[in-house]
């Protein structure tokens, strides 16, 4: 057993979905692809798990206060959430992770039903890394990797420019200064 056990790392994502059936699906498919997979229900959930509860207990009934002692007790490498939940939103859960000094490098991806460009745009102007369609398939999944290991490495060269997603804007150190002006478009293959 040499070295080659090293380069397996598994990532820990924290998948948000108020709806079952796509919780399920993103979870499963996020298993499939050998993540490590909490899978909560609402935005407050992930705040309470992520440890940002404090500064929203204020909105929260009692039932809901659980503690978030443990918060940080599984490293979180990654957020995808649902946009449009009850109570706190999708966009909300990215503005409150983006402005937390311990949590803002987390890569966070949203996902909605809804091909909405004024919300796509809001959401990655606020640090969102990607925006995917739902319902959302494997191949989406397949598109994380290069988030996390940008993350977790501070070092990726992947030469890939993803056109089916949205993408944030600064993601110099994976593009050349041609495709950084290159437009994206949703679900288009683009021929070069």
């Amino acid at each position: 057993m040499s070295g080659v056990v090293a380069t397996e790392t598994q990532f820990h994502v924290l998948a948000v979905d108020d709806s079952l059936i796509d919780r399920k699906l993103i979870e499963r498919l996020l298993k499939t692809s050998s993540y490590q997979v909490t899978a909560v229900d609402s935005g407050v959930k992930a705040l309470e798990y992520l440890g940002l509860l404090d500064e929203e207990n204020t909105n929260m009934d009692s039932n809901d206060a659980l503690t978030s002692k443990n918060h940080h007790e599984v490293e979180v490498n990654l957020i995808i959430t649902d946009y449009c939940m009850p109570g706190i939103t999708g966009y909300d859960l990215l503005r409150k992770i983006k402005e937390s000094r311990s949590l803002k490098d987390i890569p966070v991806v949203i996902m909605s039903s809804e091909n909405v460009p004024s919300r796509i745009n809001s959401c990655l102007e606020h640090g969102a890394e990607e925006f995917f369609l739902k319902p959302v398939q494997l191949s989406d999944v397949n598109k994380l990797k290069p988030h996390l290991m940008r993350g977790n490495k501070g070092k990726e060269n992947h030469p890939n420019i993803n056109v089916a997603t949205y993408k944030r804007k600064p993601m110099e150190e994976c593009m050349s200064p041609a495709d950084r002006t290159r437009p994206r478009y949703n679900n288009v293959q683009l021929e070069l």
